[in-house]
């Protein structure tokens, strides 16, 4: 008989979205943090079922239905409570745990360790502010924490004594076998008594997503070694799935829609107090997997932010080997570099919050990062360099499963070889200077002729001049995800908007959008020449030509997988913003994507 102990059902919601799981029966249209949807449980023509990641449930307002990822299971597929956690369980991997004295033994401990760290991390507290603790105070406030961010994130210290813990504990009633279990002491192999683990450093309290605290990390103060120190592992804490600092980034990362991997304890709890309240670390290992996953759950694109020098590069390509095979539609990785030889917490000291919030801003994905990487910045490959960096990019992409990710990675890496090799042979007067090729790949990346880029545009601009398609068209556009992330907010800003009010006009759509911080970015939009010249998309165009040309293109963007024509033809379309250019680069999709060019 399964045994659903709350540990399990916690840790099986967490591992499974709601909104793809709940996705896969209903077509749901992303509105800000929420998701929106006809109700599966009767019919209706407006959406009136919502999905709320940040908080796990759903509530449908026609029916008044209500509740989280396994009641919507139960509920749609006619099934009892069991056969939907099991059915889930398989889904999450996840072992159901059979109710048995075993088990029930085991979650019996489980809870016991918990108090056993609480109290731990109590005396901790404590013995940072008594004189056996000066040192480790010295060392914070030497960093530059405040009180109110020592206290935050429960710092402490634990003194130079191989008992001092133990004996700490034992009076509170605490066995060393439990103490044993829980990491905080160790038995010699010669026999003599336990020992406390961490002796000397100050602490750094580890917690789960709730905030528990299921472990320690200790920085040494002196000489010794290891420099840092984290718990090993227990029936409590796995530190390839454990992310520092995540229980009091949540809230930042769901409202600001982003989280930041950074490196150690220090730059997470600096960055915090410089209001960068969504940053996160690994403990001490490379980024995970399961960490990378457990990211996802929160944004679809966390932001990697790693040292720029060879230590911190060599980082980066880890984390990108591992992100690869687990990539998925809709959710990828952005890195963030800084100044080699200093961490998040001395650039803020040195050179102010804005320019670490810049650093953030510039963010890029992981084709350029592993572009940069692979090239090592040179500008000038020859031709069995070039063949060589095809092969390595080709294995790299193998490991991809998604084909449409794979595809558009692909096609990446064939437009950046095209730009450096059209870069080194300038109209055949052989390779540019360096500095050429360093202004044109800059043109390139702020100013690029990216017929993509052009489709979702247009797609833009004929909502924008033609609100009444979102009534057809509104689930489409809810459901796609575009390559610029201004534009993309800009999308997700036009389905909210909608969405709530379907009849908003032209004028009074633009309003709303302003309001939210989105009129710029509109116009923007519209005021680029080759979507001004498009007379199909235009103001003026009838229902059945806005209509058509809907279709055209938001057929193109699914499909497109452009070819190097295209770029080879980038400066010339460019420079000409007629609509008769506009037709030939519809055309030039058309034939990469294996169409009909007439």
């Amino acid at each position: 008989m399964a045994n659903f102990t709350p540990e399990f059902m916690e840790e099986l919601r967490a591992r499974l979205s709601i909104e793809e799981v709940i996705g896969r029966r209903v077509n749901l249209i992303r509105r800000g943090r929420e998701y929106v949807g006809l109700s599966p449980f009767q019919k209706e023509k407006t959406p009136s079922f919502t999905v709320v990641p940040d908080k796990g449930f759903y509530h449908c307002f026609s029916s008044g239905e209500h509740g989280d990822i396994i009641d919507f299971v139960m509920k749609t597929e006619g099934l009892p409570f069991p056969e939907a956690v099991e059915r889930l369980a398989a889904e999450a991997g996840l072992e159901v745990p059979v109710d048995s004295p075993e088990e029930r033994e085991r979650a019996r401990r489980r809870h016991s360790l918990l108090e056993v760290m609480e109290a731990a991390c109590a005396f901790f507290e404590r013995t940072l502010r008594m004189p056996e603790g000066k040192t480790g105070l010295d060392y914070l406030t030497g960093r530059g924490l405040s009180p109110e961010t020592i206290q935050r994130f429960r710092l402490g210290f634990a003194p130079d004594s191989r008992g001092a813990l133990k004996a700490a504990l034992g009076r509170d009633g605490i066995s060393e076998d439990l103490m044993r279990a829980a990491g905080l002491v160790k038995r010699p192999e010669d026999g003599r008594p336990d020992f406390d683990y961490f002796r000397g450093r100050v602490m750094f309290p580890i917690t789960d997503r709730r905030g528990r605290v299921i472990a320690f990390g200790g920085r040494i103060l002196g000489d010794g070694q290891p420099k840092y120190l984290n718990s090993p592992e227990t029936p409590l804490f796995a530190k390839g799935r454990i992310l520092y600092g995540l229980a009091q980034a949540l809230p930042a990362a769901r409202q600001d829609g982003t989280i930041v991997v950074t490196e150690g304890y220090m730059d997470v709890i600096a960055l915090h107090q410089a209001g960068f309240e969504n940053a996160v670390a690994p403990l001490g290992t490379a980024v995970t997997e399961e960490q990378i996953t457990a990211l996802w759950r929160v944004v679809r694109e966390p932001i990697i932010c790693f040292d720029m020098d060879s230590a911190g590069q060599r980082a980066m390509s880890r984390v990108i080997d591992r992100a690869l095979p687990i990539l998925r539609s809709g959710y990828g990785l952005r890195f963030a570099g800084l100044v080699p030889g200093e961490d998040p917490d001395s650039q803020i000291r040195r050179y102010g919050r804005e320019f670490v919030a810049n650093a953030f801003k510039r963010s890029r994905p992981i084709l350029d990062v592993l572009w940069e990487l692979e090239t090592g910045g040179r500008t000038h490959l020859g031709a069995e360099q070039r063949a060589a960096l095809t092969r390595r990019f080709e294995e790299s992409a193998r490991k991809i499963k998604d084909p449409v990710l794979r595809s558009h990675f692909m096609r990446g890496f064939k437009d950046r070889l095209w730009q450096q090799s059209a870069g080194r042979n300038r109209a055949g007067k052989g390779p540019a200077p360096a500095a050429a090729v360093q202004r044109q790949t800059s043109r390139q990346a702020s100013e690029r002729f990216d017929a993509e880029y052009r489709v979702q545009q247009i797609l833009i601009a004929l909502i924008a001049n033609h609100s009444w398609l979102f009534e057809e068209v509104g689930e489409a556009l809810g459901r796609m995800s575009f390559t610029d992330r201004a534009l993309d907010g800009l999308r997700q800003a036009l389905v909210s908007v909608l969405g709530a009010e379907p009849e908003l006009g032209p004028e009074a759509l633009r309003e709303a959008l302003g309001a939210r911080g989105q009129g710029e970015q509109l116009e923007r939009v519209l005021a680029d020449p080759l979507v001004a010249c498009h007379r199909r998309a235009a103001p003026t165009a009838s229902r059945d030509e806005a209509r058509a040309t809907w279709d055209e293109n938001h057929n193109l963007m699914l499909r497109s997988a452009l070819g190097l024509e295209i770029e080879r033809d980038r400066q010339k379309l460019a420079g000409d913003v007629s609509q008769q250019n506009w037709s030939r680069t519809q055309m030039l999709i058309r034939a990469a994507v294996g169409e009909d060019p007439s």
